[in-house]
């Protein structure tokens, strides 16, 4: 049998009622700048990404920044992407009750407020809850702005306008690194968050003028059972997983009973999730073969994305010196490879299968997230760019697997499908941000200490903290050994971590080979995909494809962690 998969946008009945019937009144020019105003409104969330990656480094400074500790900024990281995770399959409802241009402007309004309140943080815990907030704004945001967007649009110039608003991604990515190198260059550190503001003011004046306030008829029950337990228990098994990399003994309690419970509420959550007739996340669909398998696929590769994207962070700015600006421009080969791959992807999988594009994809990544480990000191900067690009252009071939994932349900399981996609990726995201940089404390500790024995013991516990902390103690006491040990701990760490990581990718792919497996020989032409704009299924062979239109329609873009 071959299922042959349409576009990605698929919708519940009452759903396709609704926006088949809501669009048509609006002139086409409206509908032009309302597409604007939705792409100005993601641009915060993808510069916000690429942003923070830059200002890692200056935020671990205990001069220029607030001395963060790798822990923290794996919390400051982390809280963004566990609050977006777990609110954004909820926020839907929220805009069928309140109308999505409601929900939209309320996401953006706190999306602001927490971004002044990040970027005036007196301390690192601060800085945490400002992106936690940030979090709940971007999870109101990204589904009203998907919803707008299909309220707006019909037949083929809905899916023009999908395919438009996703460059926003792109946008945001190739800018971020640029923009936050000048901010850091000239200002301070704050600047990089108060950034978001003229944007949210901007969306919001075009918000009130030119959206109107989509609702659906039927109402979806909230589900604050689900939201509460999911949060929990993620919080708690990345506090178990983050205190690891600080402590010695891991039989301490701190460590094993967070991640003990974390795991009981996310059992919880799943039981719960079971018992309720319409599930804003659906642990039922994970059991189908290619649904479940490429989820976790997707969330390994996310996971991978974000614990090598906080490596690099510090690498390039760390252990090489680069100034933030220089930094910024040695991200944006892995923004272009990702707007590069998304589409090519698309067309290879026309031609061929999804499993012989996105299989290759996903080990290429794998291996160039492990050449992290041959990168030094002295490597030359044009190797550190390809090696970007090809990890870049490899990760956005993988989008088509999204894709697949959405268009092989049934159409009134398509909004629970992409309720739990959205979810998976991006606990693979927090995940990995935990796991890698537990793993990188842990290494660079144990590897930094035999050049501890002859420091004062005052500032021991400092230099043990980071290499960045290290470094400020080198040039405090005037010992640059100390300095050089610290940048060769780090280097050594990043070459274990990376090596884990490499291997958690490749276990991805695997994962996807057997999830994508032909149930039978093929047989008889590849049929082709219906690109109309609610999509099709056909059973006529055994070979996954994917239309040569399926762009990701969820906004999601590499790298994952938001």
């Amino acid at each position: 049998m071959t299922i042959v998969y349409g576009p990605v946008v698929r919708f519940s009945p009452i759903e396709s009622k609704v926006f088949m019937t809501a669009s048509p009144a609006l002139p086409k020019f409206r509908q032009h700048l309302i597409l604007a105003v939705l792409m100005f409104s993601q641009l915060v969330i993808w510069l916000d990404n690429t942003i923070l990656s830059v200002a890692l480094e200056t935020l671990a400074d205990p001069v220029s920044g607030l001395g963060a500790s790798p822990a923290e900024l794996q919390w400051a990281t982390g809280a963004y992407t566990l609050v977006f995770a777990t609110l954004m399959f909820t926020a839907g409802a929220l805009g069928d009750s309140f109308g999505h241009r409601s929900v939209l402007a309320t996401g953006m309004a706190i999306f602001a407020g927490a971004s002044i309140w990040a970027a005036y943080a007196c301390d690192p815990s601060q800085l945490i809850a400002a992106r936690a907030a940030m979090g709940i704004g971007a999870a109101l945001i990204m589904p009203a702005n998907f919803a707008i967007l299909l309220c707006t649009f019909t037949g083929p110039a809905r899916a023009t306008a999908i395919t438009i608003s996703s460059t926003a991604a792109g946008i945001g990515m190739a800018a971020g690194p640029v923009l936050a190198g000048l901010l850091l260059g000239h200002f301070w550190w704050g600047s990089v968050f108060l950034v978001n503001v003229p944007v949210v003011m901007l969306a919001l004046a075009g918000i009130a003028m030119l959206v109107p306030n989509f609702r659906s008829p039927t109402m979806r029950p909230l589900d604050p059972a689900g939201m509460l337990l999911s949060i929990s228990g993620l919080a708690a098994l990345a506090y178990g997983l983050i205190r690891a990399g600080q402590v010695v003994n891991w039989s301490r309690p701190d460590v094993w009973a967070p991640i003990a419970v974390g795991l009981a509420l996310l059992a919880a959550f799943i039981l719960v999730e079971l018992r309720i007739k319409a599930p804003s996340f659906d642990p039922r669909l994970l059991a189908q073969r290619v649904f479940g398998g490429g989820n976790a696929a997707m969330a390994l590769l996310f996971f991978s994305v974000a614990a090598i994207t906080f490596y690099n962070a510090f690498y390039l700015q760390g252990a090489l010196g680069f100034s933030p600006m220089k930094a910024g421009l040695a991200n944006i080969p892995t923004a272009v490879g990702a707007i590069v791959g998304a589409p090519l992807g698309a067309r290879l999988v026309r031609r061929w299968s999804l499993r012989s594009v996105t299989v290759p994809a996903l080990t290429v990544a794998a291996l160039s997230m492990g050449a992290f480990g041959l990168l030094g000191l002295h490597t030359p900067l044009v190797w550190i760019e390809i090696m970007l690009l090809v990890q870049g252009l490899s990760v956005g071939m993988m989008m088509p697997v999204t894709g697949a994932m959405i268009s092989i349900l049934p159409l009134e399981r398509a909004g629970a499908g992409s309720a739990v996609t959205h979810t998976a990726r991006q606990t693979g995201s927090v995940i990995g941000i935990a796991v890698g940089g537990t793993i990188m404390s842990i290494v660079y500790r144990r590897a930094i200490e035999p050049s501890l024995s002859d420091i004062p013991e005052q500032v021991q516990d400092q230099a043990r903290v980071s290499a960045e902390q290290a470094r400020h103690v080198a040039a405090a006491i005037h010992r640059p050994t100390l300095a050089q040990a610290a940048d060769n701990a780090f280097i050594h760490a990043m070459h274990v971590g990376a090596s884990w990581i490499m291997l958690i990718a490749l276990f991805g792919a695997a994962v996807l080979v057997i999830a994508l497996r032909p149930i039978g020989n093929p047989t008889g032409p590849v049929q082709e995909p219906n690109n109309g704009p609610e999509g099709s299924h056909s059973a006529t062979g055994d070979t996954l494809h994917s239309g040569a239109d399926n762009q990701p329609t969820d906004e999601s873009a590499y790298p994952g962690n938001h």
